[in-house]
């Protein structure tokens, strides 16, 4: 699929009608638009939990209208121990995501060995599109940074993954940083 037909994030969750899941591997993401937070929390243990500052407004607000819909959202992280600095700042950040409605789980990554995962990150909507993000080697978005797919392999591949992570994976309620 080209580039130029692949719908943006907002739009792929917005033509979401039952499920969007979320599976996250890597140890560190180095996105532009966290940097500064990660860089504070990493030098103070501090990170604010207001959800109008920084892009948690409109994060939330598509986290919220996707939910009232009915839509159920689930994201699920394989984490190696112990955890990166960037790790701890999403786990230290995840109440946000929780107070707006998403379901959340941690599956340390040596419990992982035996699931056949995907390349990369994505979310899979409604059991039918994958989104794949790419990232450079330094965590940063890569150029083009998604993909969209409706390969039934691949939706296959992805909706397993998931769901063994999530079957596998610790309530962030239970697991610890």
């Amino acid at each position: 699929m080209s580039q130029s037909s692949v719908p943006d994030f907002a739009e792929l969750l917005s033509g979401a009608q039952h499920t969007a899941v979320h599976l996250e591997m890597r140890d560190l993401y180095g996105v532009g638009d966290e940097a500064d937070l990660i860089e504070r929390f990493a030098r103070t243990g501090e990170i604010s939990l207001d959800p109008t500052a920084s892009f948690w407004p409109e994060w939330l607000g598509i986290v919220r209208e996707t939910l009232a819909r009915g839509v159920i959202m689930r994201r699920a992280w394989i984490v190696s121990e112990p955890v990166t600095d960037y790790i701890r700042w999403e786990y230290t950040s995840t109440p946000l995501n929780l107070e707006a409605g998403e379901q959340v789980r941690w599956l340390p990554r040596r419990r992982a060995s035996d699931i056949p995962l995907p390349g990369n990150d994505f979310w899979l909507i409604d059991g039918r599109r994958v989104m794949f993000h790419f990232f450079t080697g330094d965590g940063d978005w890569a150029d083009p940074g998604f993909e969209t797919t409706d390969d039934p392999a691949a939706v296959r591949l992805c909706a397993s993954a998931f769901e063994t992570v999530w079957e596998r994976g610790v309530p962030h309620e239970k697991f610890t940083v």
